[in-house]
């Protein structure tokens, strides 16, 4: 059963997968085709065509190896400073810029010549390029909000979970009671496990972030109003300062961190809660943030990733993970023995993350990404500003295609960076915990 359930993960994994790059594409092609772009293929996945139907001017369908998508796009660079396409040169670097606009202008038919991508202007371009990235972006918000608010997620409550018996620094080295300690205010003022506490010194409290804030506030006397056994109870706790683990600011803690603070003395309950939609947003924008500090950190992680691929080395939980990983790991999901409502909220989770991930790489002003091409644009548009500023001639549509040998090279390291981390995925992969 565990392994049935294991490949459904999957499965479904690969389906959120291609839904997402085909929603990705979608982006770019209608917005080519409302600006009149002429669009002659709409592709997901790459290799040997599987399915492909074609309406229109465009021909849709499916290829054998789900990594990606495309779609191509007429004129996508202007021609040479001849008004055509030039001769080919034996320089290795105008070979990739003619290899590219020689692309570009591959399947032009009588008409196309107002069809053209590089024709138009660049705010035009810019939204094309961008809504593919975009798309991606809506798909991650949609979910992760319909998880936060619709199923919730594990998070601390008020209610507690243990009661701590003295007094100890979080710093220690041990949770054991030295001779002499005092109790902690917490076990002095009668609170027992199972408590729920809904009110501090008189003002309610609704999530643990509120309750552990204003705890950490206060030093002497203080009430507390707890919900025991139905039932509610008001007690008098005497809190002193003591030295507790940093927070983070959004519900966790910085390891080996410490800082002086109100305390009381236990430890919270971990339950699946609903957010609100203020919470959410809030949620949102912590996983973007941590989202774009994680693509910023991945030059840091190579050696780490070298590592756990050839060299044994364990493969830590926050290390780069590529399709691969990602689809074990849906897999493990559906083989969890947790009710099937949070199976489905930790998989769209995870598809939701592959989305975001998406929308903050594709957004690199790197190519062959789309956030090079929208560089292009902004540049154009910058320098046929700069010469109206100045009143000389129009400089023209900036020529893309001269950055090409610098977009082989990008090309060539995400190349070499998506195979080190399919080998990691494959001989020593993230595993849930």
């Amino acid at each position: 059963m565990t392994t049935w359930m294991t490949i459904l993960g999957i499965v479904v994994f690969v389906v959120g997968l291609l839904f997402s790059i085909a929603w990705h594409e979608l982006g770019h092609l209608t917005t080519a085709k409302m600006f009149g772009i002429r669009v002659p293929q709409y592709m997901v996945g790459f290799g040997p065509t599987l399915f492909s139907r074609t309406k229109g001017d465009t021909e849709y369908g499916v290829k054998a190896i789900p990594l990606g998508g495309y779609i191509r796009m007429i004129g996508m660079f202007p021609p040479g400073d001849d008004g055509r396409l030039q001769a080919r040169s034996t320089s290795p670097f105008r070979g990739m810029i003619e290899d590219a606009r020689e692309a570009a202008f591959e399947e032009l038919q009588p008409g196309d010549e107002h069809r053209l991508f590089y024709t138009r202007k660049p705010w035009k371009r810019v939204i094309v390029m961008f809504a593919g990235p975009f798309m991606n972006l809506v798909l991650a918000v949609a979910i992760f909000m319909g998880v936060l608010m619709g199923f919730g997620i594990n998070t601390q409550t008020t209610q507690v979970s243990s009661v701590s018996d003295c007094v100890i620094a979080a710093s220690a080295k041990t949770d054991k009671c030295p001779a002499g300690a005092k109790d902690s205010p917490a076990k002095a003022a009668g609170l027992r496990p199972g408590d729920k506490i809904t009110a501090f010194d008189g003002r309610p409290v609704p999530d643990w972030n509120t309750l552990q804030d204003r705890i950490r506030r206060t030093t002497g006397p203080a009430t507390l109003t707890v919900e025991r056994h139905g039932a509610k109870v008001t007690l008098h706790a005497d809190l002193i300062e003591n030295k507790v683990a940093r927070t983070d600011g959004h519900g966790g803690y910085v390891p080996g961190q410490y800082v002086t603070a109100g305390f009381l003395g236990f430890t919270p309950a971990s339950g699946i809660v609903q957010q609100s939609f203020g919470q959410s947003v809030d949620r949102m924008g912590t996983m973007v943030q941590q989202g774009v500090q994680s693509l910023i950190n991945v030059p840091g992680k190579i050696p780490d990733l070298w590592n756990a691929a050839f060299n044994g080395a364990e493969r830590k939980q926050d290390s780069p993970m590529g399709v691969v990983g990602a689809a074990r790991v849906g897999g493990e999901v559906f083989s969890l023995h947790i009710p099937p409502e949070q199976r489905v909220a930790t998989m769209l989770t995870l598809v939701a993350g592959f989305n975001l991930s998406l929308f903050l790489f594709n957004m690199l002003p790197l190519l062959p990404l789309d956030g090079g091409h929208i560089a292009g644009a902004l540049w154009e548009s910058l320098r046929r500003f700069a010469a109206r500023l100045v009143r000389r001639p129009d400089p023209g549509p900036f020529d893309v295609a001269k950055l090409m040998p610098v977009a082989y090279v990008v090309a060539g390291i995400f190349i070499c960076f998506t195979l080190l981390v399919l080998v990691a995925d494959v001989v020593n992969p993230v595993k849930l915990t």
